[in-house]
Formats: C-alpha cells, structure tokens, sequence
C-alpha cells in the first residue's frame, strides 16, 4: 500500500450536503478496508456529521462550501478535516451553559479522545479554518481481524 491515501469532496453549505458528506466518507472508507458495520465506522460518521454540521450551521451564509478532506497516513493515521472560509472558530461552551445546540464540538472532541485521537482547529490561508480530527487508524482495523 502507498505512504498515503486522499479523498477530498467539496460541498455547498446546506443543510443537505452532511449527509453527502456522510455517504462520501462512509464509501470512501469502505474503499479503504474499512467495513460500514464497525463501532469505529459509527464514530467516524458521527464526528463528520458533527464538523459538516458545524460548517453549515455556524457560518451564517458566509462560507458558500466546505471541504471534506480524508487522508489515510501509513495504514496508521486517519485524518477527516472540514474546512470552510467563515473566519470564526469554534466556540467551546461552558458546561453550565443549557441549550439545544452548540455541542458538537463537545461530542467531536470526546468521540476522538475516546478513540485515542486528537482534534485541532487551524486557520486557512484564505481566512477560514479547517477542524481537524486525527484517530488511531491501525488499532480499529486491526480490531476487527482478530
């Protein structure tokens, strides 16, 4: 297998577009070896509903697309990022702070620590920014051979 492995799909910011995302992701790690009837595979689409989601809601029209980005690292590290030009960043709640939305950062950042991963936000050379989770590839598919 090569050093890496990218897909890249570009959607329009509605509301439609998280389950395309959904659906892009789902086959193209199913593509990758990864089957779409694991927990790891459940999470994997729940954290690119949540960041899809996020673009969508949390641009205020201002970013017309988001990027869904997927690069598989040496069979060892998998990378979903999602990246819009709204140049505001996600925003963490305080725990004491009730509402019905404004959580998907919460359940993305517990989903990836839960996973043995990581989530960091970067700014885009064009003014965006681009939510990054990185998970523990090897583990889960290894997993699911024993």
């Amino acid at each position: 297998m090569a050093d890496h492995q990218e897909a890249t799909v570009t959607l329009p910011s509605d509301p439609a577009s998280v389950s395309s995302a959904r659906r892009y992701v789902a086959s193209t790690l199913a593509d990758w070896g990864l089957p779409d009837d694991t927990e790891f595979a459940d999470t994997v689409r729940l954290i690119i509903s949540e960041l899809a989601t996020n673009a969508v809601q949390h641009t205020f029209g201002q970013s017309p697309t988001f990027t869904v980005d997927l690069r598989l690292e040496r069979d060892e590290e998998l990378r979903l990022g999602v990246t819009d030009s709204h140049p505001r960043w996600p925003q963490r709640l305080p725990a004491a702070v009730r509402q019905d939305n404004g959580r998907g950062m919460v359940i993305i950042r517990a989903l990836a620590k839960e996973c043995g991963g990581r989530l960091q936000v970067t700014p885009t050379a064009e003014g965006g920014k681009t939510v990054l989770v990185a998970l523990p590839w090897a583990v889960q598919v290894q997993g699911l051979a024993g």
